[in-house]
């Protein structure tokens, strides 16, 4: 949060800073940041805009209707329009050249629009003008504009391109537009694909399971607050339980404090709360990804589980299922399109979901019941 503030101030002040994106595992707490990071872009004057990114959904369907409703609340502002008209003209034919591939977007733009500018049909090109042209709209009118963009991942490799290409144009003309987003540990990669000097544009920090410490400020700390407490036995139970994962401490804890019959709360309601954290965790956090999983995509993954924690060598789970590697590349694609898994190093695999190897191995205990799918 001090480097959002410190990146948020001099933005402000026109000063060179890298936008961030953060990474990590499903349930660590990226979207309640990228909450937070909205709130205190705001709190800075920043106009903002949040979209999440979907499977099947343009980026430029999600912005364009953030982008008309900024554009007309600077054009409310008093003092000269020239910018902020300029910006609407832009935004039309951005809209215009668009309107195959994401469908009627015409939203009221009665304004002509600017040929030549963000019309060209190409996001990578267009994208970055419209952006251009926004940018130097607020700076117009002295505001700022903060974009978030959560699950990004999710977005085609043309459209980070031109995000980052977008940014780019941020630093080169030190324009009050900064780029907040959340995704998978895949991100990284995707932005270094896309564009060579993403890293020069971005930091990405990893989002990750909480330090043992951490972790029991975060347990205690609203336990003291309500006048009760967790025993030091308990803490250290749930931690074991949990690995420190930031949603995994949530639901132990609120499955302890609803068994516990007194304060402070020991390890025999943890042991206890144990058996009904996991088996809400099935039903809300693992089945809903798991019933998504063709029979070839379960098996990939419970040869993976088969392994045990990870990450799997590629070859290794090959082996398992007693199959070539390149015979497997088919589901192993699918797998990584659909972010459950995800390759942190050349040639190794990881499940994008903290302990989804367990419950794989907790619903299928013999990985030959489902061998030969």
């Amino acid at each position: 949060m001090e480097q959002i503030d410190t990146l948020l101030g001099r933005t402000l002040a026109k000063r060179p800073e890298k936008s961030i994106l953060l990474t990590g595992l499903r349930g660590v707490g990226k979207t309640v940041l990228l909450n937070e990071m909205e709130r205190r872009a705001a709190r800075a004057g920043y106009r903002t805009i949040f979209i999440e990114a979907l499977e099947g959904k343009s980026l430029a369907a999600a912005l364009v209707p953030h982008l008309r409703r900024l554009l007309f609340d600077l054009n409310r502002i008093a003092g000269a329009h020239d910018k902020v008209r300029r910006g609407l003209a832009v935004l039309a034919g951005f809209v215009r050249a668009i309107r195959i591939s994401v469908g009627d977007l015409s939203l009221g733009l009665d304004i002509e629009p600017e040929t030549g500018s963000a019309d060209s049909g190409d996001i990578e090109v267009d994208l970055p003008a419209l952006l251009l042209a926004i940018a130097e709209a607020a700076d117009d009118k002295e505001a700022a504009v903060a974009i978030l963009v959560d699950e990004i991942q999710y977005l085609h490799p043309t459209e980070i391109g031109a995000l980052i290409a977008s940014m780019h144009k941020m630093q080169q003309r030190q324009l009050p537009l900064v780029l907040l987003g959340a995704g998978l540990p895949v991100l990284p990669g995707l932005a270094g694909n896309s564009k060579s000097y993403a890293e020069r544009l971005f930091d990405f920090p990893n989002v990750g399971r909480l330090a043992q410490t951490d972790a029991v400020r975060a347990l205690q700390g609203p336990m003291l607050a309500a006048g009760e407490a967790f025993a030091e036995d308990a803490l250290v139970e749930i931690y074991a339980q949990t690995n420190g994962y930031p949603y995994f401490l949530q639901e132990w804890a609120y499955q302890a404090w609803n068994l516990a019959p007194h304060s402070p709360i020991d390890v025999s309601v943890v042991t206890a709360a144990t058996a009904h954290a996991m088996r809400r965790l099935d039903e809300n956090f693992f089945r809903v990804r798991y019933d998504r999983l063709t029979p070839r995509e379960r098996t990939y993954l419970r040869a993976m589980a088969d392994l045990g924690a990870g990450p799997y060598r590629t070859s290794d789970v090959a082996r398992r299922l007693s199959k070539r590697t390149s015979a497997l590349t088919p589901v192993r694609a699918a797998l990584l399109g659909s972010g459950m898994i995800f390759s942190p190093s050349h040639g190794d695999l990881a499940f994008t979901v903290p302990l989804f190897d367990v419950f794989m191995r907790r619903i299928i205990p013999d990985l030959g019941d489902i061998q030969g799918a």
